[in-house]
């Protein structure tokens, strides 16, 4: 695969007949971020494309490249998400037989969408390993020809005409931002753009926790990572592709990582701008764009991000709104201990100083103090919140900024007062689940057959995955045992026992 030469990469990307099923899509200025971060912003609104994501070009570049006997035989692919619907379509247009495999845990609209295509859907396991697996043996079965997501010479030449068409809409751009999965698309591009024009700069954005190109950069080659965080479900992938890498170790400039909050505020300023609902993998390369213009103080550059996908489930949204202003860093989440006496609330609130409040959680626990749990608009960013964190206490209050705790964020605040009301030896956990109705059945046979649960919150935001807050009545004796039996879950978990946002407002260990 290595064998191609950049040059024959701008040769394919150049010839490619991709126009056959996808289209020119628009660059379109951001008017008021553009005004907000003092550079000209342009978003190239890949959302646009039939199946509302730029994988339509790679995978019918790939479909084109094949012989008439592979056509004949049909194509396969193991995908949850763009890739399904891109591979899907263009089969359709060639009137190639296409079968998706794809975990259990994808959502419907997914599922339906790629049924509605055509495609024949083979649902599988609960994770995309499982369906990938699957998919290998179905090949190997059917003589399918498989068609990879990413690491494919005709699949990044495919992605590389996003570049060609950067070009031809402004040849004046000084810096793209390009989101990193599995690494197709920034390759492409950056291949294309790095022999025109290579005074161009191509920053890769990752989020910060499925970073596979940066651990790859360091690494000096693609190294696997233990877990990925499912928000950006797009670009969750474990291992960056080995073609992919080696043009982007070649090519890119630089790579920037960004959180699920600052997500979520790029998702906000597409929707401000465009009125275009982004999925979070859709709006990373914005939110890298944003972060780096601040990291680097750019002023009057001519910047662009790339609108990859708008495949989301309506129903996660409500995550995004409820994090979009941490993310931009407009609102700070607080623990304040006041006094539990007449006046108290009023004497905290006048601290503030005419600050919004946009959440406040309390329930009396004793006679002396109060935990509250708070949220203050600090339009101002870090440096407000550490003015009012230092006034607040220089007036007496003990208070702990929650603004970047995940349990806090995602758990906490909507149990607030949950005390027990005796001490317990409990251990707290937090987990992701599959979103199948097995996965609570599995959970209570091995581990609430193991310990008393004491503890239990979970929330649906409309991805793959839930998150979960578990506590269990377990004494340091029963650690060793009961983690055995938390391994032989099979679920990503993470103990949260120390957590302070659970100690302020769940447990005795405070009090």
């Amino acid at each position: 695969m290595s064998n191609i030469s950049s040059e024959q990469y701008l040769k394919k990307i150049l010839l490619a007949p991709i126009y056959e099923a996808a289209i020119e899509t628009k660059l379109q200025p951001l008017n008021k971020l553009s005004a907000r971060l003092d550079n000209h912003i342009l978003l190239k609104r890949e959302d646009l494309q039939p199946v509302h994501s730029f994988k339509l070009r790679g995978a019918y570049n790939k479909l084109s490249s094949l012989s008439e006997q592979q056509k004949k035989n049909g194509v396969i692919a193991a995908s949850a998400g763009n890739h399904a619907q891109g591979l899907a379509l263009s089969a359709q247009k060639m009137g190639v037989k296409a079968t998706i495999v794809m975990p259990k845990t994808t959502p419907e609209i997914k599922v339906s969408s790629v049924r509605g295509f055509g495609a024949t859907v083979v649902l599988t396991g609960d994770s995309f390993d499982a369906a990938n697996a699957y998919s290998l043996a179905l090949a190997k079965e059917h003589g399918y020809t498989l068609i990879h997501p990413f690491d494919d010479p005709d699949i990044i030449a495919g992605q590389g005409t996003v570049g060609k068409e950067l070009l031809q809409q402004d040849a004046h751009l000084d810096k793209i931002f390009v989101p990193v999965g599995g690494g197709g698309l920034a390759a492409g591009i950056a291949v294309y753009i790095k022999q025109l024009l290579p005074h161009i700069q191509v920053i890769a954005v990752e989020p910060e926790d499925a970073a596979c190109l940066k651990a790859a950069l360091a690494a000096g080659k693609p190294v696997t990572l233990p877990k990925v965080g499912l928000f950006a479900d797009g670009v969750a992938v474990k291992t960056i592709g080995q073609e992919t890498f080696r043009l982007c170790q070649q090519y890119i400039d630089d790579v920037v990582t960004v959180s699920s909050d600052e997500i979520c505020a790029a998702v906000k300023d597409i929707f401000d701008d465009t009125r275009a609902i982004a999925e979070p993998a859709g709006a990373l390369s914005l939110a890298g764009l944003k972060k780096y213009t601040q990291q680097h103080q750019l002023k009057g550059q001519r910047l662009a991000a790339i609108l990859s996908g708008a495949n989301v489930n309506f129903h996660s949204l409500r995550y995004v709104s409820e994090r979009c202003e941490l993310g931009e860093q407009n609102e700070s989440i607080l623990a304040v201990t006041i006094p539990e006496q007449q006046g108290a609330f009023l004497a905290f609130c006048n601290k503030l100083d005419g600050r919004a409040i946009t959440e406040f959680n309390y329930r009396y626990s004793d006679s002396k103090q109060a935990n509250i749990f708070v949220g203050v608009r600090t339009p101002q960013g870090i440096n407000e919140l550490t003015s009012l964190t230092d006034k607040l206490t220089v007036a007496g209050y003990s208070v702990t900024d929650l603004s970047q705790d995940e349990t806090a964020k995602l758990h906490v605040r909507y149990m607030v007062g949950g005390v027990p009301a005796q001490q317990l030896t409990e251990r707290l956990y937090s987990f992701e689940f599959p979103e199948h109705p097995n996965a609570l059945l599995k959970f209570l046979n091995l581990l609430g057959m193991h310990a008393n649960i004491t503890l239990f919150h979970y929330r649906n935001h409309g991805a793959a995955y839930g998150q979960v807050l578990a506590g269990f009545e377990v004494d340091d004796s029963q650690v060793a045992e009961f983690s055995e039996h938390l391994n032989a879950l099979g679920y990503n978990y993470k103990d949260e026992t120390l957590n302070p946002a659970y100690r302020y407002f769940l447990s005795h260990r405070n009090n």
